[in-house]
């Protein structure tokens, strides 16, 4: 396709569909009070219109078990109607590990749905924060991303974005121009789609095996909503402009830096695929850079214009993240949580860090120590848990950790797992001891200027 081989309508087919991706996805807006992003707010409509006739938990169950039983009858009957679908296969198909982190889940959903065993399983702060708080949201997270997610990443906005945005990714982070999109889509949605994102670009060959590692543990962010809620809990919500400009700075010097270093730094170039327009690093001679990102946006446009194709990407998409990654959530989420709650483990791991903290002088050491690992199982705990701290910098300064650590096993560490990302639980574990030793004397640093 030349140039001038396009019509209004191709670049319509580009444009339009874009559009309605940014305005759903990374615009946000005041609704009811509160800062959010229209994702957020059709997710909570049909959640709500859902369980008026479903209660969420009990589908979330029947997913779970669902889950468990096509591994099993995949992996071991290996029936021909499996094998012949596509979809059902990759389901089904998987190694025992993650047979055995399934059939945990699913133990862990029947025990916390009718509340039966020990209460240390289904109580409303392990089990039942998963369930009904945490992936109840996500399971319809989930179903309107499916569904909004190919306007940002199927009609050509990343491959026009990329060959602008290339000239800052590549030098200070050695990424595609396309990675920005994600990181905005984090910051301004959720971290979660962030990561459904960079794990869809990752197996359609966009993303190299380092490129997607690193955005999937880097830029997957949390949202601008989450981090109001951190803030709150630790009653500091007047201090929100300083809050925020902490955690960016920290997390982009930590975007600098991590890369650099293993286990991200021996993560191979390797490609799952390779697509004709895999990047607009190089622009063509007789281009200008603003005619080479508009060709390569509708040369994608109009490959993917398809309603069938699109509503097929959403279905399997949706499929992939409901069979596969909720059953993950609910094992590794709950088990975090039961250590956290109920065992000394992550106080004695935060105990490293009181010689740091004590040597940044920052107040009440000893009690900010406790929340330094914790923020590992799940991201709010160690505002939760800072709440009791007398001193506001060091309260600020647990909640900007709390943030910019970045990954959590009950959600975001949980996604990646269950994704076809190629990073697993220790390397997950490394990387949030790195952004953690990196960030804290940054963020001590902007606070004792704050306070």
């Amino acid at each position: 396709m030349n140039k001038e081989d396009y019509t209004n309508q191709d670049v319509f087919q580009f444009v339009i569909p874009s559009l309605v991706g940014i305005l759903l996805l990374m615009t946000p807006f005041t609704y009811e009070g509160s800062t959010t992003v229209a994702v957020s707010v059709l997710s909570n409509w049909i959640y709500q219109g859902i369980d008026r006739v479903v209660p969420i938990p009990y589908l979330i169950l029947c997913i779970i078990t669902l889950s468990f039983l096509i591994s099993i009858v995949g992996s071991q009957f290996k029936p021909k109607f499996l094998k012949e679908h596509p979809l059902l296969n990759e389901v089904g198909h998987i190694s025992w590990f993650w047979m055995v982190v399934r059939a945990i889940g699913m133990l862990f959903a029947w025990l916390t749905a009718f509340k039966l065993g020990p209460e240390v399983i289904w109580s409303e702060s392990t089990g039942g924060l998963i369930l009904n708080d945490l992936i109840g949201g996500l399971f319809t997270i989930f179903l309107v991303a499916a569904f909004i997610l190919p306007f940002l990443t199927e009609f050509g906005l990343l491959e026009f974005v990329g060959v602008y945005l290339t000239k800052i990714m590549r030098p200070l982070f050695d990424l595609p121009g396309r990675s920005a999109v994600d990181c905005v889509a984090s910051w301004v949605g959720d971290g979660t789609i962030g990561v459904t994102l960079t794990s869809s670009q990752y197996e359609q060959g966009y993303y190299t095996e380092k490129e997607a590692s690193i955005i999937a543990t880097t830029f997957s962010a949390v949202s601008i909503t989450f981090c109001l809620v951190v803030l709150q809990n630790v009653d500091l919500t007047d201090y929100f402009g300083f809050y925020y400009l902490t955690v960016v700075l920290s997390g982009i010097c930590c975007a600098l830096i991590i890369p650099h270093l293993p286990p991200l730094s021996r993560k191979s170039e390797q490609r799952l695929a390779h697509p004709e327009d895999l990047d607009g690093d190089v622009i063509p001679d007789g281009y200008s850079r603003s005619q080479w990102a508009l060709r390569l946006a509708i040369r994608k446009a109009k490959k993917n214009g398809s309603v069938w194709a699109y509503f097929n990407r959403a279905i399997k998409t949706i499929v992939n993240l409901w069979l596969s990654v909720i059953p993950i959530i609910m094992a590794v989420g709950t088990m975090a949580l039961i250590l956290s709650e109920n065992t000394e483990i992550f106080t004695w791991l935060g105990k490293p860090f009181l010689p740091l903290l004590q040597l940044l002088q920052v107040p009440e050491a000893q009690a900010a120590s406790q929340t330094v690992i914790v923020g590992f199982a799940d991201m709010v705990v160690p505002s939760i848990m800072a709440a009791e701290i007398q001193n506001p910098m060091t309260r600020f300064i647990i909640a900007s950790l709390s943030v910019v650590q970045l990954i959590y096993l009950s959600e975001t560490g949980a996604v990646i797992l269950g994704s076809k990302l190629p990073v697993n639980l220790w390397e997950i574990f490394v990387i949030f001891i790195e952004r953690t030793l990196i960030s804290l004397p940054i963020i001590v640093l902007i606070a004792n200027l704050i306070f």
